[in-house]
């Protein structure tokens, strides 16, 4: 028989309830400011279901009735600068953030509702329907709810989609030298999630100040826990992480409340992340005013037992017992509350003039419908009066090196002048500067900015966007193939790509996003897509596509300048080439700024990356008299589209050449942009070289098959003059 011993967590994971003397020990200022933010929360989400229920809220309004003791509880002994994020039930989470906040979570039971709580009120409901005093604007919502000022970093659509962003801040707070923590809130049916499980492998290696609050109500929808995990206790997460966790009865605010002092002690001591769970309740479905019981996925007795262990009566009976309020303070906190709500209701919805009986959102209070698009991005004014040069014109000095050389200097040279940068990604503080070289060097001279990550692309990269949202750091981070954007897609475009315009327009995202396109290099259909195409359609990237060294160096500090997430692609083809760069490291190429390679009047070629200088073959190979233009910037917004015009005038024929598959080509929305603007001076459609439909397979013989180089420049050439009718 083999011996068998049995192995226990290395951390603790402890269950923690309250008695009684808990509660008399307690401070009564505490359990007021509970009892004044319980009831505030609950009036709210009982104003929100009310005007659901009457069409007024467009969209889904998932009410947090019942689960208020878990928000209160964990967040009424918060710091201002403590971060909190949450998932699509987060208005408690956010309100009990903005009240904290405004009230340090002291309340006179005889007044609860002072101006600055009106304020946030008013200011939280006109989100949840959509109007221009909210706090992103109208565009949040019921979902993404946002208050910087507050420590509210914004809820999520994405079950479990906010949580590496999360991360992302706690990891700025401990290297900012704070002691200031996170919180991210998500429920049951988030766990099982690899973001969240990724970020609590990440959070656990790098003892991030992060605590992982479970809001455990038991459906993920209607589907019941159990019926989804081979272990209900969702704080046994932690321990599989190194994590201690906790927990906790979500439905009594004090043991919320005393198990997240633990736990923030332990983070705030730099020990690393904790787990919370609290076992809480929906009284209602999972989106708007009827029960579960009404759709048959909970039963009536079900639903009464929870609601007798409601937090917001449990904390009233503890304070009438120990004498801290009175019967009749007690039914005010609860008529003030929901007099305060139908006060602000009244003041952003009237009497429908066209419908007896119901009410209308009042018209002057909606959003402009010419802020649909502000905020997609910045205006790049940050480069304002930056070095500017524009390396065709350049005399000056200049040094030899590799491409991929270039690339590890201009990053040390900006590391060396903005201690905000930090590089993070897999191997890229080993193998003498990653796979390829390009972090060589940064390592050796910056140790505690060179992060070497798990292969956890939604972890890493969501962490880089709390980062980037944080603004105390600038993140540039890596994916070693730019296939692996899938793996992380949620963070690279639902949140990173759209965390400036969902949230109202105002926050800066500083981030850049490194990869290399690898085709050529026999690595097969899972590591040699070009990106950019995906980029290009999807909102709020900017990209960068450098061909030389030279314009590497200005693209990237222009990178680095902007405040908005940045993908800058680079190829392998380029990395060994040796090139002349300027002495010089500090200039910048901004938005705008197309490089033409080549002067003809024949027919307009674009392209941008190593095909280039495929282009440029083709054009000598076939005489064609032929404009080059390297874009250099792809994205709809930073496209020179004067270059672009002036040279479609002059030769009334385009041919747009890129190497990758057909599917995701950037040149298919580029070419339909390009139709558009310039109809009229084109004599006959469009041209495009683009590889095949198939990703590049691993066979050499098949890759070539399937990628665009030189020859399918020369044949594309040949087309465009054939339709001509000139040759």
């Amino acid at each position: 028989m083999p011996n068998r011993t049995r192995l226990d967590p290395a951390v603790d994971w402890i269950r923690l309830e309250t008695t009684a003397e808990d509660w008399a020990q307690a401070d009564p200022a505490l359990l007021t400011g509970m009892l004044a933010e319980l009831h505030l929360i609950r009036a709210f989400e009982e104003t929100v279901l009310e005007l659901a229920g009457e069409g007024l809220v467009h969209g889904p309004a998932h009410s947090s009735v019942g689960q208020e003791g878990g928000a209160v509880g964990s967040i009424i002994g918060l710091r201002t600068a403590d971060g909190v994020n949450g998932s699509h039930r987060g208005h408690h989470q956010f309100l009990a953030k903005a009240l904290t906040h405004v009230s340090k979570g002291r309340f006179d039971l005889d007044a609860i509702v002072t101006r600055d709580v009106d304020t946030v009120l008013q200011r939280t409901l006109a989100e949840i329907l959509g109007l221009a005093q909210g706090f992103c604007r109208g565009r949040g919502g019921s979902m993404h709810l946002q208050w910087f000022e507050a420590g509210a970093l914004g809820t999520n659509a994405i079950v479990g989609g906010g949580v590496p962003m999360g991360a992302g801040n706690a990891w700025a707070q401990r290297h900012a030298g704070t002691d200031d923590l996170t919180m991210s809130y998500f429920g049951d049916g988030a766990v099982n999630i690899g973001s969240v499980l990724e970020t609590m492998n990440l959070a656990a290696a790098w003892k991030l100040p992060f605590g992982f609050f479970i809001e455990n109500n038991l459906y993920a929808v209607s589907t019941e826990v159990h019926e989804v995990t081979g272990e209900a206790r969702l704080s046994g997460r932690g321990p599989g992480f190194g994590i201690p966790a906790w927990q906790v009865d979500g439905m009594d605010p004090l043991a919320v409340h005393l198990a997240t002092e633990e736990a923030a002690a332990r983070m705030r001591a730099g020990d690393g992340p904790a787990v919370i769970e609290a076992e809480v309740y929906r009284f209602f479905h999972q989106n708007g005013p009827y029960p579960g019981s009404a759709f048959g996925y909970r039963s009536k007795d079900e639903e009464q037992g929870w609601r007798d262990r409601d937090p917001v009566a449990r904390t009233t009976r503890e304070l009438l017992a120990l004498g801290h309020i009175t019967q009749a303070q007690a039914d005010s906190t609860r008529e003030q509350a929901i007099a305060a709500m139908k006060d602000i209701a009244s003041r952003l919805v009237e009497a429908d003039p066209e419908a007896d009986g119901k009410r209308r959102i009042k018209p002057d209070l909606w959003p402009d419908p010419a802020f649909v698009d502000v905020g997609i991005r910045g205006d790049a004014g940050e480069l304002a009066g930056a070095p500017l040069l524009e390396p065709l014109d350049y005399e000056g000095e200049t040094r030899s090196g590799r491409f991929v050389d270039t690339v590890a200097g201009v990053m040390r040279h900006r590391m060396e002048r903005d201690e905000r940068i930090v590089v993070l990604g897999e191997d890229v503080h080993r193998l003498n500067g990653g796979t390829h070289g390009a972090t060589k060097g940064l390592a050796k001279a910056f140790p505690d900015r060179v992060l070497g990550t798990p292969i956890s692309e939604n972890a890493f990269v969501g962490l880089g966007g709390g980062m980037a949202l944080d603004g105390r750091f600038r993140p540039v981070v890596e994916f070693m193939y730019p296939d692996f954007l899938w793996v992380a897609a949620d963070q690279v475009f639902n949140q990173i790509g759209k965390a400036r315009h969902m949230f109202g327009g105002d926050n800066p995202v500083p981030l850049v996003l490194r990869t290399k396109v690898a085709m050529g290099s026999g690595y097969g259909s899972q590591h040699l897509m070009d990106p950019a195409g995906v980029f290009a359609s999807s909102v709020g990237w900017r990209i960068v596509a450098p061909s030389t060294a030279a314009d590497y160096i200005g693209l990237m500090n222009a990178a680095l300048d902007l405040q908005d997430p940045v993908l800058v692609i680079e190829h392998i083809d380029l990395y060994p080439l040796m090139e002349e760069t300027p002495v010089d490291l500090d200039y910048r190429i901004p938005p705008g700024s197309a490089a033409v390679r080549r002067h003809g009047d024949e027919v307009t070629v674009i392209s941008y990356l190593s095909m280039v200088r495929h282009a440029l073959e083709a054009v000598e190979q076939t005489g064609v008299d032929a404009d080059v233009i390297d874009l250099r910037w792809l994205d709809r917004a930073s496209l020179d589209w004067d270059t672009i015009g002036e040279s479609i005038k002059r030769t009334n024929a385009v041919l747009l050449v890129e190497q990758g598959a057909q599917g995701t080509s950037y040149g298919g929305w580029l070419s339909d942009e390009i139709q558009r603007r310039f109809f009229d001076w084109l004599d006959q459609p469009v041209q495009r070289v683009t590889g095949g439909e198939a990703s590049p397979s691993i066979s050499k013989v098949l890759e070539r098959a399937a990628i665009a180089r030189t020859e399918e420049v020369v044949a594309g050439l040949e087309r465009v003059v054939a339709g001509m009718g000139r040759r």
